[in-house]
């Protein structure tokens, strides 16, 4: 689980709204891939699934107005989750902070 300081602040919406216009590209160069990605948006709180290669939401990010947290909810996949979770951090961290 990783936290990161919502400065600026990014509500649920804005960010869900950032991350399907902006986080594909952003992960796609950071690793020279071209990964699906989808989203799902309940109140607070946004899963990040990646359909090709890993079964189910792997990612989790709750909002609040003093933080975001991110979540790994597919650990036992056999797909390097930490590094979507590195990148995710490395874009929330440009969006919020």
């Amino acid at each position: 689980m990783a936290t990161i300081n919502n400065v600026k602040p990014l509500s649920a919406e804005k960010l869900f709204d950032l991350l399907k216009t902006a986080f594909a590209d952003y992960i796609n160069g950071k690793l020279n891939s071209n990964l699906a990605i989808e989203y799902a948006h309940v109140f607070n709180e946004i899963n990040v699934s990646f359909p090709e290669v890993i079964e189910g939401p792997a990612l989790n990010i709750t909002i609040t107005e003093q933080e975001l947290t991110v979540t790994v909810l597919a650990a036992g996949s056999d797909y390097n989750t930490g590094l979507l979770a590195e990148q995710l951090n490395g874009f929330l961290e440009e969006q919020a902070g």
